[in-house]
């Protein structure tokens, strides 16, 4: 007898995708807990490793070698990943809040969040300047900065290590670009205070050698666009201003209630906060036990007890103590590929330094650009003949809502219906029903989910379920929702459902539809679905195109490669935040746009080729696309040339024989989750269509033209 999956019976939420938690991802990824739901929250799908900030600033890394990529974590841990900042914790609802999505809730918690070196009590800074943390923000500022022309002037507020580094590593890369720089380090205090006299001595010599103007026990009255202003009038000027001076927490750590200090979580040697089921490590939390400077080497061996306690207090079994070391070595970058080492007061500089910080920072990112591959669980000894050929080669592919071809659909479902009140449309995915004097259009669609956040996935399948009533030129106004469920524990079960309903409901609501009933039951996966009812006054079939139509797509391809790659956890995790986002794109105002259609359908399942074959076959013309001209989304012609596939591109290939293969083409047999509408419109209203569309946001292109001759479609040479 064929066993379902163990019910998930807690959940446990990681906030922030900071050192320590990444480490936890790895670990759980090799070991999970089962009967245990991993979330992680964080803002967006990458986070960066602040160790190699100063060598990127300086241009000894790029951008992206900063990057932990927390969409192949998840996706080795099997976590979901909610993208969004939290802004609030409910110790007593069990609950976090995260804007523009219904609360997440949580049985056990921990928080990695960080530090920011905002300064809001400094006048000026919000406006003019630019924090050093969070890191993207500063990155991209300052890489555009770096790009710009003629001579620089910049500002380190901050005279710290993290300050000294910055400053160092700016004054480097403007000298490389060729750019005259003046480079400030300011400090209302003095400089490098928390480093020992000799390694304090050699610093100093580096940044006077580099021409930076320190400038010590001197407060700052405010920023201007000008640069900064000193207490006692004296003027700095900057185009560039930045902040490093000191850990500052986020605020609304210290409204959770929890027990802090200074702001930062109050935590004991079990990382536990004052809450017992509430967690926090690295920056953002405070060591009451063994108070240490805010530093990532904590952050990265907290990792391993943070790990073996969320288990253990999910499984009711005792915790483990986390004992900090004493001292550290500490390994300073200078600017060029030069660094500094101190550990009990020896300091050691210069190139060897720089190899050996070099060397520590590669094997720690190493960690999560090369993450183990986990054997797929053992088939059966005993099995059937044609399980292996039946299961293929690779896991059933979510991209394409792991639908079926439409050579299996078209001989089974579209069966001849005789009822003068039911208007069967060859090749449309909806129905007409005549009731009343009222033409209702009537569709069901349903996803099985290729992402764990049932939020971001209910999104989806609404947009996936609506596409069909806005390609016909309808108003929704009913849904059923049907929905299929893993075996989940009572509370998880409540939970999920409200997620995914008050999301549903909200969505639908947009788009003018209530939800009115529907039907739930369980089993070995989560599937969401929606019947919808719309009314039409005037039906956009596919059968309406008229030769010279042009030809409008309201949405880039390539959702179907994106996630096949990300569930093989190739998928760069910002080309799949992307993907989720254009595929959340609802497309009620682009139908309204393109009301006065000829012909219009939504891509989905069977490719843009195999759609636009519909309408070329329905309306007895033929097509020219302009391959150039098709939106594509991030990654996907990448992806794509590196063979990845969906699992219905073959037959989507083969459903329109004929076109070339190879880059871009291929693309065209993609089939899409959520996608655009696809629109044959009078050639001389297309070009002030599409600028309309585009106004409203949608990433929109004419990609060619209806033509004269059999249903077939070419390319532009």
């Amino acid at each position: 007898m064929e066993t379902m999956p163990l019910p998930k019976t807690r959940d446990i939420v990681l906030v922030g995708g900071g050192h320590t938690h990444a480490l936890v991802l790895r670990k759980w990824g090799m070991a999970p807990l089962p009967g245990a739901r991993l979330t992680l929250v964080n803002p967006g799908p990458t986070a960066p490793y602040s160790g190699m900030l100063p060598g990127h600033v300086a241009g000894h890394y790029s951008r992206e070698a900063l990057d932990i990529d927390l969409v192949r974590l998840a996706r080795f841990a099997g976590a979901r990943l909610i993208l969004g900042a939290a802004t609030a914790i409910d110790p007593i609802a069990r609950a976090i809040a995260v804007p523009g999505r219904p609360p997440v809730g949580y049985d056990l918690c921990s928080i990695d969040i960080g530090i920011t070196s905002a300064m809001p009590d400094l006048p000026g800074f919000a406006e003019h300047a630019v924090p050093a943390k969070p890191l993207g923000p500063f990155a991209s500022a300052w890489a555009a900065y770096l790009a710009g022309q003629g001579p620089a002037s910049v500002a380190v507020i901050g005279g710290g290590v993290a300050g000294v580094e910055l400053a160092l590593a700016m004054a480097h890369a403007l000298a490389q670009a060729g750019r005259a720089a003046q480079v400030a380090l300011i400090d209302r205090g003095t400089a490098l205070s928390a480093l020992r006299p000799a390694s304090a001595r050699k610093i100093r010599a580096r940044i006077a050698k580099a021409g930076i103007h320190l400038h010590e026990d001197t407060p700052i009255a405010q920023v201007s666009p000008r640069g900064v202003t000193l207490t006692d009038g004296t003027s700095i000027p900057a185009d560039f201003v930045t902040g490093a001076a000191g850990a500052r927490p986020y605020g609304w750590l210290a409204a959770s209630g929890l027990d802090t200090t200074d702001g930062f979580l109050t935590i004991s040697e079990t990382l536990q906060t004052s809450d017992a089921d509430i967690f926090a490590a690295g920056d953002c939390a405070h060591m009451a036990f063994a108070p240490r400077p805010k530093a990532g080497v904590y952050a990265v061996r907290q990792a391993p007890v943070l790990y073996d306690n969320l288990r253990a207090r999910a499984m009711d079994r005792p915790l483990r103590r986390y004992r900090p070391q004493g001292d550290y070595l500490k390994l300073i970058s200078l600017g060029g590929k030069s660094a500094l080492g101190e550990r009990f007061g020896l300091p050691l500089s210069g190139p060897l330094m720089w190899r050996w910080k070099d060397r520590i920072d590669q094997r720690f990112m190493e960690k999560f650009r090369d993450l183990p591959a986990m054997p797929p669980p053992a088939l059966p000894r005993d099995r059937a003949a044609g399980v292996d050929d039946a299961l293929g080669e690779k896991p059933l592919c979510g991209g394409c809502g792991a639908k079926v071809g439409r050579a299996g659909l078209s001989r089974i479902i579209e069966a001849p219906v005789d009822r003068p009140d039911i208007d069967m449309l060859p090749g449309d995915d909806a129905a007409l029903l005549n009731v009343g004097g009222t033409r209702l259009v009537l569709t069901t669609d349903h996803l099985r989910a290729m992402v764990e956040d049932p939020v971001v996935m209910t999104r989806i399948a609404v947009t996936h379920a609506l596409g069909d009533i806005w390609a016909m030129g309808g108003a929704p106004k009913t849904a059923l929702a049907t929905l299929i469920l893993p075996r989940l524990s009572p509370a998880l079960q409540h939970r999920t459902l409200t997620e995914i309903m008050e999301t549903a409901r909200t969505a639908m609501r947009a788009a003018g539809a209530e939800i009115i009933g529907g039907h739930t039951s369980v089993g070995s996966e989560l599937t969401i679905g929606f019947s919808v009812t719309g009314e039409v006054d005037r039906p956009i079939t596919l059968a309406g195109g008229q030769p010279g139509d042009a030809l409008i797509l309201t949405k880039p391809l390539g959702s179907g490669v994106v996630m096949a790659a990300e569930m093989a956890g190739a998928a760069p995790g910002a080309c799949v935040a992307a993907a989720l986002e254009q595929m959340q794109q609802p497309q009620g105002a682009a139908a309204r746009l393109l009301h006065a259609a000829h012909a219009m359908t939504d891509v989905t399942g069977f490719g843009l080729a195999g759609h636009l074959e519909g309408i070329c076959a329905a309306s007895g013309s033929g097509a020219m696309l302009d391959l150039d001209a098709i939106p594509l989304m991030q990654g996907a012609l990448a992806l794509s040339g590196q063979g990845v596939r969906s699992t219905l591109y073959p037959e989507n290939r083969a459903l329109v024989p004929g076109l070339p293969e190879g880059g871009a083409a291929d693309l065209l047999f993609d089939p899409q989750t959520g996608g655009g509408l696809l629109a044959a419109v009078a050639p001389d209203s297309a070009d002030s269509l599409v600028a309309q569309l585009q106004d409203a946001g949608f990433d929109t292109a004419r990609i060619g033209e209806l033509t004269d001759g059999p249903p077939a479609i070419r390319l532009t040479s």
